[in-house]
């Protein structure tokens, strides 16, 4: 089938790359001058498979008075007057239950399983480059409750195939020596040693080349699809700043713009733009810089080794939908680096970067048919996509195919 791809970050490249290695003819249309230069650009680099527990959780609601006063919170709401955020806040509020925040997170573990053997056999079979390292990610505690909350978690998630262990204040300093400036505030950590990371830029740069080179892919960049044309139930072509493009079958993949294109059809995801930021750290014979994928629970702030450079993300911004980046934000992520890593002796000032991640209320992305028999989704992945992107491409070829898949079929469809 000839299948036109709607965006080129990492989840509309990896949807390319399975639908190429399936046979299917493929041309890939994104708005951007290159590759993976949108959401998939300076993400926190890490590939956490077993770390995907949605953001609404039964917490969320204590939570609220330090999200709406406290500017250096980390994660921030700002309301607006625009009714899309509000059903978006609305829907999330309601996923906001102990059940609900269970189920998803085993619903999302099957897909980041999935995605992780998938990522593996993208890398053992094509050999790209993009400072990709199985390195573990641990994820370190500084308060004694919080710790205990996550040991239960640990139990629930072990019966759903993820393996990770419980580590003391010694053994978390043993494994990761970078952390021994702040050993006095560790409690313990949550260590698991399948966990990898990579630079998605990177990768995403090397897929449009393989894709080009080995498959044949056309790329159309700086062009932006404003709607897709319609007739009796089906797509019948994407209207773009270029003109028409026609194809047999489309896919709707390019994050945030995946909402305006979906509700031009008639149908909603709801997919609303949660603002990031990043990092990036050139370092030197000096620097004293993790090896390990960290996660600053406290904080909610990542760290992610990529060669000579550190990402550092962290943040989540509800109301600011333009990329732009905030003075008093990435100053609070710099001062948050600063407590945690004293001695890091980088070389420079760090690039600093924002971008929006098209969250779902849930937080579980779209994968799969729209009303519109030859139009697809995939879609909606919020902070997990470059964690869930093979799954999610692999998942999105065997739905296509009408095949069945590891996942199972009710899960990650437009209802």
């Amino acid at each position: 089938m000839d299948i036109l791809v709607i965006g080129a970050g990492i989840i509309g490249l990896t949807s390319a790359y399975a639908l190429a290695r399936e046979g299917h003819a493929v041309t890939v249309v994104d708005g951007a001058a290159r590759a993976g230069i949108g959401t998939s650009q300076a993400n926190g680099a890490q590939l956490s498979y077993s770390f995907v527990a949605p953001l609404a959780d039964a917490g969320v609601l204590r939570k609220l008075p330090a999200w709406l006063t406290q500017p250096d919170s980390p994660l921030r709401l700002r309301l607006r007057a625009d009714p899309a955020q509000w059903r978006w806040a609305l829907s999330f509020l309601g996923a906001c239950r102990r059940d609900t925040a269970d189920r998803t997170t085993a619903e999302l573990l099957q897909l980041g399983l999935h995605s992780r053997r998938l990522m593996h056999e993208l890398v053992a079979r094509e050999g790209l480059s993009f400072d990709f390292a199985s390195s573990g990610k641990l994820l370190v505690y500084q308060d004694a409750q919080a710790f205990k909350e996550a040991r239960i978690l640990m139990d629930y998630q072990s019966g759903l195939g993820s393996r990770q262990q419980a580590l003391t204040r010694a053994e978390c300093l043993a494994l990761e020596p970078a952390l021994s400036d702040i050993a006095d505030r560790v409690v313990g950590g949550i260590y698991t040693a399948s966990e990898d990371a990579g630079d998605c830029l990177a990768l995403c740069g090397a897929l449009q080349g393989w894709l080009a080179r080995e498959a044949g892919v056309r790329f159309h960049f700086s062009t932006r699809v404003d709607g897709l044309r319609t007739e009796a139930g089906r797509i019948t072509a994407a209207q773009t700043s270029a003109g028409t493009l026609e194809a047999e079958g489309y896919v709707i993949a390019n994050g945030v713009g995946a909402q305006g294109l979906c509700r031009k059809l008639g149908f909603n995801p709801l997919i609303y733009p949660l603002k990031g930021y990043s990092l990036t750290y050139d370092l030197g014979e000096t620097s004293r810089a993790p090896r390990t994928s960290l996660s600053d629970v406290h904080n909610k702030v990542v760290y992610a080794r990529l060669g000579n450079r550190l990402r550092v993300a962290g943040m989540v911004d509800i109301g600011s939908v333009c990329a732009g980046v905030d003075r008093c934000r990435i100053a609070s992520l710099k001062a948050q680096v600063r407590r945690y890593l004293p001695r890091l002796n980088e070389i420079g000032a760090p690039k600093e970067w924002a971008g929006l991640r098209p969250a779902r209320p849930d937080s579980k992305p779209l994968i799969g048919a729209t009303p519109y028999c030859n139009l697809w989704l995939n879609a909606g992945h919020g902070g997990l996509g470059f964690t869930l992107a093979t799954g999610s491409a692999g998942l999105l070829a065997d739905r296509i195919a009408r095949r069945p898949s590891l996942i199972a079929d009710h899960l990650f469809k437009l209802s």
